[in-house]
């Protein structure tokens, strides 16, 4: 999250914003811990501010809530539309626009390079929360049977005792790989859940680098410094006087793809090299 702020921070300082001298930043961070966020919401608006940027969905619901005036900016949402933070990409509507990383919809494109990663990969193990993901599940459910992958959900809480079972589980149904879901849940796991894919030998995808950074094996999605930097120009214009309403959503345009060849030694694979030539960074 640090790289992120500063990448935005910088930004702003571009745009002629410098923290400190003519504009002050509040932050609040739940840590992690989604119930925080409306209590976090409503202290922001009791303070006044001009302006709110969030992450993405919880943060942003709870931002929506607390308040119909205050703009917000969004800078990495799953799926702005579907989950209601707007009405829709061209006219946003309200109080809400930003940016999308549109993660539901890359999911298909990490199972291909599942595919190209695993040679004769049949099944594909995706771990997933009880409630939330069938966003996602719509995507990816016709995605695997195109790709001719049979994908093995395995529903699991995302502590150590859940983990640990559900890649038992995912090793008893001979899974070859396995995806996480964007749950934040997860997200807050990673470490774990990087630790146990070494430990049960499964070559995995991950949809935020920051698994690739404790040390996962790939990473695909979009390039979310990118997608900060671009929140500053549109907290510039609200600043400025445009209104969120006349601010379109946008999504990601530039997207990243990692590959740690430290992770795949670990696992014993051999990552294809024509693989490797598509990646934007090899982790050595």
């Amino acid at each position: 999250m640090a790289g992120l702020l500063e990448a935005f921070r910088q930004e702003l300082s571009k745009l002629g914003w410098i923290e400190g001298k003519n504009i002050a930043i509040e932050y609040r961070f739940a840590e992690q811990k989604s119930e925080r966020l409306p209590e976090l919401a409503a202290d922001l608006v009791r303070l006044k501010v001009d302006l709110i940027v969030v992450s993405a969905g919880p943060s942003v619901l709870a931002a929506k809530k607390a308040t119909t005036t205050i703009p917000i900016v969004m800078a990495n949402a799953g799926d702005p539309v579907g989950e209601g933070l707007v009405a829709s990409l061209a006219r946003p509507g309200g109080n809400v626009t930003g940016f999308s990383n549109l993660s539901y919809e890359l999911n298909t494109k990490r199972l291909e390079i599942l595919k190209d990663a695993v040679p004769k990969l049949a099944q594909v193990g995706l771990l997933r929360p009880a409630r939330g993901s069938g966003r996602e599940l719509k995507d990816l459910r016709p995605a695997a049977h195109a790709l001719k992958l049979k994908l093995e959900e395995i529903e699991t809480q995302a502590d150590a005792k859940g983990l640990e079972s559900a890649f038992k589980t995912a090793k008893q149904k001979q899974v070859g790989a396995i995806m996480t879901t964007t749950a934040t849940s997860f997200f807050a796991e990673r470490k774990r859940i990087v630790e146990l894919a070494v430990k049960y030998r499964l070559p995995a995808i991950y949809p935020q680098k920051e698994y690739v950074d404790e040390g996962g094996l790939m990473f695909y999605g979009a390039d979310y410094d990118d997608l900060y930097r671009k929140a500053a120009h549109y907290v510039d214009r609200i600043l400025k006087g445009t209104k969120p309403a006349d601010l379109p959503v946008q999504q990601a345009t530039k997207f990243a793809f990692i590959i740690s060849l430290k992770a795949a030694k670990q696992i014993g694979i051999t990552v294809p090299y024509e693989l490797l030539a598509r990646a934007n960074q090899v982790i050595q």
